[in-house]
């Protein structure tokens, strides 16, 4: 004998098979749904880190003065973030001890500020003793002589160590249960383990989850020959 079943008992017992698999497949991999939201729990944030090589940021006027009046940087390729590229322009820096790194890439758009980021070895070379800093904060930093093929220019303050740091947009931040400002640690695991300390995170509605090492901290944990990465709040 046959029973006739509704169509909401059939949508019911359904939505209840599907919920059993969900909480069944979420305590296995060890995460319950946030908030009881499927969606939510299946969210898996795609973790980018790259090293980010001396380069440098400039303002309108220093293009005009080092590449002539009215220049416009040109895009060789964007960067992992949308806002960004990496120009087809270069720079030469010169330090205090008369030495010259040439070659330097810069990035666009044009910002407020003049910028060069530089890793401690870079550093060294040049003989300039740069401090770690948050990009943008510069003042109280030193200087250095740019050049371009138009003429160059004197920065009287400047150049620093960009401090390690992650960008990431609000669905990362809930992920990681971190906010603007939070640190953050990064587990290398490769032929030479490491753990970074102390990423400084950034957070924008726009931005994509990057981690951003400079290349004397990627050659330490050997990052290009890493076999896993691994993000988690300090």
């Amino acid at each position: 004998m046959s029973t006739a079943v509704s169509r909401d008992q059939v949508e019911s017992l359904v939505r209840s098979i599907i919920l059993r698999q969900m909480n069944g497949q979420a305590s296995a991999n060890g995460h319950a749904p946030a908030n009881g939201h499927a969606r939510e729990a299946a969210y898996r944030p795609k973790l980018l880190v790259n090293i980010s090589a001396r380069h440098c940021h400039l303002t309108q006027e220093a293009v005009d003065v080092l590449f002539g009046r009215g220049y416009q940087l040109t895009a060789m390729k964007r960067l992992y973030q949308d806002t960004d590229f990496a120009a087809n322009e270069t720079v030469a820096v010169v330090g205090t001890r008369q030495r010259m790194i040439p070659g330097v890439r810069i990035l666009g758009p044009c910002r407020k500020f003049s910028q060069v980021e530089l890793a401690f070895t870079d550093s060294i070379s040049l003989g300039i003793d740069v401090p770690v800093r948050l990009s943008g904060d510069i003042e109280g930093t030193p200087g250095c002589i740019l050049i371009g093929p138009k003429g160059s220019l004197v920065l009287d303050k400047g150049v620093i160590r960009a401090e390690r740091h992650v960008h990431m947009g609000p669905r990362d931040a809930e992920h990681y249960g971190v906010k603007h400002l939070d640190r953050m640690n990064m587990r290398v695991e490769s032929p030479c383990p490491s753990t970074l300390e102390g990423l400084l995170v950034r957070t924008h509605p726009d931005w994509k989850l990057e981690v951003h090492i400079d290349t004397d901290e990627a050659n330490a944990c050997d990052l290009a020959h890493a076999s896993n990465v691994i993000l988690t709040k300090a």
